[in-house]
């Protein structure tokens, strides 16, 4: 910076020269000076405040904008974090199509001890014992006068087991609290849910973890904070289930069934609305696990997708519409039912005798083994093999319970003719009812596969289509006089037009051949059929009834009238209406007055 000096040589010596005062130079130059520094520092102090005032300006729009978003954002709950706590015991509902809930979580506590704080603990365990009958007595008091410092006395207890405890007054008893998996509907639906139990475990908290059925498959989802308590919606209706349950119940009663299984599955969607396996147990108080013997005498097997069965004549009406397929027959077709088929060493027979020649639909109304083993021939083992493999039965089922991995089907190695004979009518190749339930709904929707699913999504839809509409059309009016004119005379329905096969296999004995007495009996039915909405399946383990002056087994005695009253009791909770036949009036005539 270049000053200007206050008394200038040149300007002193010409004031002197011109009589002027030299003094007045200097103030002069004072002035200018200090106005220049004046207007220096106004300068800057005005570029402060603009810079000053527009970061406040700033600020205030932020807090503006801030305050907007939050007046506009709907009110939520105060979310606690759970960060610290390693143990994350929150788990999400199940719920039904409708949203009930089928499992869900309960508040409780647990009850522990701390040995080396008990005054009396002789006799804390014998109140102990009182209290919960179930643990053991001289256990609870060697663990209280030994050298253990921390003893599990009950992982959750009710309120008034807890109060009992309190009364005590044992200062070494401690409560935590916990959350225990409650399902609220107690066996009803027990085999789709399965159950949970505790996985990792602290004082104040537990790890919720499934063992058993979609608990178990969705167990990640069910446990995952991300979610935000999302329940898992399932497919079944819990009114149908109960229905069916209960349905169920009553007819193996009644038939004298070791146990009993029923699917009802929506045809378009696969989504299965009710899913039944029996006997079931209370996943709120789950059974152990069998170590020996068969596990199907279990109430935790699954028969309806564990369950590996030959499933007898259902089968009748696939081998029908893979010859419909093939253009090789029409519904008209006579097929020689007589006399019986002798190959490789083996007779096949007919239960009645049918006469010499039947129509393709009476071959599957009367049920003939000859005659639908004629129509396999036609059709041969490799196109069999390849039709059974489109329509999912050499493969277990995709649906979501962790107990579908033990039902794979069973078929034989060396697909021969006569496997192709006997598999034409259901015996030789085993598969689970779940199996057959998604074949009748490929049927029931006019030849589109489906895939058996328990999540409910209504924008589910049919796969590939693996037989033409017209061969399904066919086959569902077959099945329509099965029920009509034929073997399941006892499933119609007034009302639904219920379309179904019967069958009835000799029970596989676990050391090789057949049982002479013991059957597995299913119906496999569609309804209504003009316009099919639901597959149902009924399997009878060892049925028998005994109303009659000989004891009855075939599935047209036994699985066809549970299965009728089975659709009489949940088509109206469907919402299906009756479809009511309008009778031709004769002999009326119309006057005009």
């Amino acid at each position: 910076m270049i000053r200007t000096p206050l008394r200038p040589l040149a300007r002193i010596l010409n004031a002197r020269q011109l009589g002027q005062n030299p003094d007045a130079i200097e103030a002069e130059n004072k002035r200018i000076r200090n106005e220049a520094v004046r207007d220096t520092d106004k300068i800057r102090a005005e570029s402060r405040l603009i810079v000053l005032s527009g970061f406040f300006l700033c600020a205030f729009a932020a807090i503006l904008v801030k305050m907007a978003g939050i007046a506009t954002t709907a009110p939520e709950e105060p979310q606690v974090s759970r960060g610290s706590d390693p143990i994350l015991s929150m788990r999400a509902d199940i719920t039904d199509r409708q949203g009930r809930v089928l499992a869900t979580n309960f508040d409780t506590y647990s009850v522990y001890a701390h040995p080396r704080d008990m005054i009396d603990p002789v006799n804390a365990a014998d109140r102990l014992a009182e209290i919960f009958p179930e643990l053991d007595h001289e256990r609870l008091i060697k663990d209280f006068t030994g050298d253990r410092a921390f003893v599990w006395v009950r992982r959750q207890i009710s309120p008034e087991q807890m109060q009992a405890v309190h009364d005590i007054g044992e200062p070494g008893l401690l409560f935590g609290p916990r959350e225990m998996r409650l399902y609220p509907n107690g066996p009803v639906a027990s085999h789709i849910l399965g159950g949970a139990s505790y996985g990792r475990e602290g004082v104040a908290s537990a790890e919720i973890v499934g063992v058993a059925g979609v608990e178990r498959v969705f167990d990640e989802f069910l446990r995952d904070p991300s979610n935000e308590g999302a329940p898992l919606q399932l497919s079944i209706d819990l009114s149908v289930q109960a229905a069916a349950e209960r349905v169920l119940a009553g007819g193996m009663t009644l038939m004298n069934a070791k146990g009993a299984a029923a699917i009802l599955m929506d045809v378009h969607t696969g989504e299965i609305l009710s899913l039944v396996s029996l006997p079931d147990f209370d996943p709120n108080d789950r059974p152990t696990v069998l170590t020996t013997g068969d596990q199907s005498d279990s109430p935790l097997f699954n028969r309806a997708v564990q369950g590996v069965y030959e499933l007898g004549s259902t089968f009748k009406i696939l081998a029908v519409a893979q010859a419909l397929d093939l253009g090789l027959v029409n519904p008209e077709t006579m097929i020689e039912t007589a006399p019986a088929i002798r190959t490789g060493g083996h007779t096949i027979n007919d239960f009645h005798h049918y006469g010499r020649e039947n129509t393709v639909t009476d071959v599957i109304v009367k049920s003939s083994n000859i005659g639908t083993a004629r129509i396999a021939e036609m059709i041969g083992p490799e196109r069999q093999q390849d039709y059974m493999q489109s329509l999912g039965f050499l493969e277990m089922s995709p649906v979501e319970l962790i107990e579908a991995s033990a039902g794979r089907p069973q078929y034989p190695r060396d697909w021969t003719m006569l496997n192709t004979m006997t598999i034409s009518y259901g015996h030789g190749i085993a598969a689970s009812p779940l199996h057959l339930a998604a074949a009748y709904a490929t049927i029931g929707n006019g030849g589109r596969l489906v895939t058996p699913t328990l999540i409910h999504d209504p924008n589910n839809q049919p796969g590939e289509r693996v037989m033409t509409e017209a061969a399904a059309e066919a086959s569902i009016d077959m099945l329509r006089q099965v029920v009509t004119r034929g073997t399941a005379s006892f499933g119609e329905v007034a009302g639904y037009e219920v379309a179904g096969k019967t069958g009835t296999a000799d029970k596989v004995r676990p050391q090789g051949g057949y049982y002479d007495d013991k059957v597995i009996a299913t119906f496999a039915s569609v309804f209504p059929a003009s316009n099919p909405q639901y597959a149902l399946i009924v399997t009878l383990d060892e049925p028998e009834d005994t109303s009659g002056s000989e004891p009855r087994r075939t599935a047209g005695w036994t699985a066809v009238p549970v299965a009728a009253e089975m659709i009489r009791r949940v088509a109206p909770l469907l919402g299906l209406r009756p479809i009511v036949e309008t009778p031709q009036l004769t002999g009326v005539s119309l006057e005009a007055n």
